[in-house]
């Protein structure tokens, strides 16, 4: 789906089963492939993104549940409240657990969680509850632990979700953008997107007690639309299979300012969107 390069030909685009994806023989088969022995090229047996480590080519699946690997960034929302652990959705096969032990409690106190912390659990997260957290594992029965035991991590506020096939999130240095339209977004690696009012608060600045509020911040009508903007943008480039970073978010934002926040939700537009930053990519990939 994106524009070909000389320098690679098949990387970070979109392919259907029984797509070539290349015909260079130096590249290893991996999941999402196979072999076309007549022809000497690697052919996708399912429709999804390329992705390449080194030498290795994989697809991974469009529609498929997010499989997490440690160290991703993703957010979640709590379903239930039980001993000494929450239980999380995070579009995955089963819900996610987030013990009580993997959690900062206010004032940043590390100690031994009491029975009085168990007894209070619902102050910090309650059902219904948004949250970034970070992957930290698998038990034996397939479920997976989360942490928030870093400040960046936690509740979410003053913002919206929108929710993307886990596939097109691309891995990055970093999760966490601040837009120049000024809005703040969260990549979740399992396909939930957070987008939500700038804070200029830097981590240090954080008072702790308000970290487990569950009251938003005022925001202004300006910055509605401009999330509002933002997350229809992206819905386009989810409808349309385009991979998203917070520079295809940009681009698309740019976009969309020919159009009111409502008509980003017609077809028309959507196509408009997407063409015109397959167009500004070409454009980036050619120069370099």
């Amino acid at each position: 789906m994106f524009v070909r390069t000389q320098r690679d030909n098949f990387e970070s685009k979109v392919v259907t089963p029984g797509q070539v994806i290349t015909a260079d023989t130096q590249y290893m088969r991996g999941h999402g492939t196979y072999l076309n022995e007549e022809e000497s090229s690697h052919i996708s047996s399912v429709a999804g993104v390329v992705e390449r480590v080194n030498k290795l080519i994989t697809v991974r699946p469009l529609h498929t549940r997010y499989t997490g690997n440690i160290g991703d960034l993703v957010i979640g929302r709590i379903t239930e409240v039980t001993n000494k652990r929450w239980k999380v959705d995070i579009n995955s096969r089963q819900d996610a657990v987030l013990l009580l032990s993997a959690i900062n409690l206010p004032g940043g106190v590390q100690r031994r969680k009491t029975e009085a912390d168990e007894l209070q659990m619902r102050k910090f997260f309650a059902e219904g509850d948004l949250l970034a957290a970070e992957f930290q594992g698998s038990f034996n029965d397939g479920s997976t632990s989360l942490h928030t035991r870093n400040l960046k991590y936690g509740k979410l506020r003053n913002g919206s979700l929108i929710v993307v096939p886990p596939a097109l999130v691309q891995r990055c240095k970093t999760h966490f953008h601040t837009l120049s339209c000024g809005v703040d977004v969260t990549l979740g690696l399992n396909g939930y997107i957070w987008v939500s009012k700038h804070s200029s608060k830097n981590l240090d600045e954080l008072d702790p007690e308000a970290i487990y509020s569950n009251d938003n911040e005022p925001v202004d009508r300006s910055t509605r639309e401009t999330i509002a903007r933002v997350c229809n943008c992206i819905n386009a480039l989810s409808r349309h299979f385009m991979c998203i970073t917070d520079t295809i978010i940009a681009y698309a934002y740019e976009a969309s300012l020919k159009y009111p926040v409502k008509d980003l939700l017609k077809l028309e537009a959507m196509e408009f969107v997407t063409t015109e930053v397959r167009h500004k990519l070409s454009v980036v990939r050619s120069i370099y």
